[in-house]
């Protein structure tokens, strides 16, 4: 590998207690057609098998370890110091890299010098590894990142240089600590998306923004009063306050009505349309949903909606296998069912 012409690719996974998903997450770095990538797992002292898991696979391993820390933003920066590659990531331990994710990147960052970070497309998938829904992504850069618009972790991938001009994660942020560290970086040089399917997002109840998922509007309030406060963004958030404010107010009504709370989200969506009524009324059908759940009546609207949600996840899924298959075949010459780990591809 080390002898490869393409630039050292380096992946960290963050992992604790996610034994269930570990190997399917490492299973999809090893399957990428990447030919130099330095893969490291940090644990935080797992009392599930996940060492073990970690272990069975050290061989293809650059370094890893199973100790003690004080958090998700620790383990990735201990990993990212402990990487060489000129390109950087992290996959959390319960999500997926899809097919040729990291050549894609690679290729972006490779064709436009001046970029710093690329992100990708992504779907979301339940603990299964059936695909729930399509993440729509639009080309952000920091205007809209300060506006809360939320690109997706597992897709993204963004250089040393930069990371070393704008510093490691802020360990004081548990949930949002990847968005506040993408608008440092916004902030230094340009970022882009790429058109084409990179990550699978995981969504089960143990995940944090599902079990947690209050918090993270919590910390979207703080790092508006981060954006207040530093001089970096003063005259941007001067300018572009009504806009910012609806984005926190309906981040933060998103993940209070993902936690049960939809009493509280509903006032930050009052908020958001308060300062930005277009862009609040995008979740309408959410708006909705809280309304209905304050009327007890959300099994209603759960109803009327679950036929729609199967065609279209179903769909999602048909679209997946016809993208891999007629790629997979041409390639080798050979028609054969796609598979992938962790996927699940079987319709609902």
């Amino acid at each position: 590998m080390a002898s490869s012409p393409q630039p050292l690719v380096s992946i960290i996974t963050p992992s604790y207690n996610q034994a269930a998903y570990l190997a399917q997450t490492m299973q999809s770095v090893f399957a990428q057609d990447y030919p130099n990538i330095e893969y490291i797992v940090v644990d935080g002292g797992s009392t599930d098998h996940s060492p073990e898991i970690i272990r069975n696979y050290s061989d293809r391993l650059a370094w890893w370890v199973s100790e003690k820390d004080n958090g998700q933003a620790e383990a990735i920066n201990k990993g990212l110091r402990r990487a060489r590659g000129d390109i950087l990531a992290w996959l959390n331990s319960d999500d997926l890299y899809l097919p040729g994710a990291i050549t894609q990147a690679v290729s972006s960052l490779q064709a436009n010098p001046e970029l710093g970070l690329v992100y990708g497309d992504a779907i979301t998938m339940d603990a299964g590894g059936r695909p729930l829904n399509r993440l729509i992504l639009g080309d952000w850069g920091l205007k809209e990142l300060i506006n809360f618009r939320i690109i997706c972790q597992p897709a993204i991938f963004f250089r040393r240089s930069i990371l070393e001009q704008s510093g490691y994660l802020d360990l004081s942020y548990h949930y949002l600590l990847d968005h506040q560290l993408w608008i440092r970086m916004a902030t230094l040089v340009p970022v882009q998306h790429v058109a084409g399917l990179w990550a699978a997002a995981r969504h089960h109840p143990e995940a944090k923004n599902v079990s947690q998922a209050a918090a993270f509007g919590q910390e979207a309030m703080r790092i508006l009063d981060w954006l207040r406060k530093d001089p970096a963004y003063m005259r941007l958030v001067q300018e572009n306050e009504a806009q910012i404010l609806a984005g926190a107010y309906r981040l933060q009504a998103r993940y209070l009505l993902d936690g049960g709370q939809p009493a509280a989200a509903l006032r930050s969506y009052l908020q958001a349309l308060r300062y930005w009524p277009e862009f609040a009324l995008q979740h309408s059908h959410r708006m909705t949903y809280a309304i209905l759940s304050l009327m007890r009546a959300e099994n209603l609207l759960d109803n009327l909606r679950k036929k729609a949600k199967i065609k279209q996840r179903n769909q999602l899924i048909s679209e997946l296998k016809n993208t891999y298959e007629s790629s997979t075949n041409l390639q080798n010459q050979a028609r054969k069912p796609f598979s992938w780990p962790g996927l699940n591809l079987e319709l609902f």
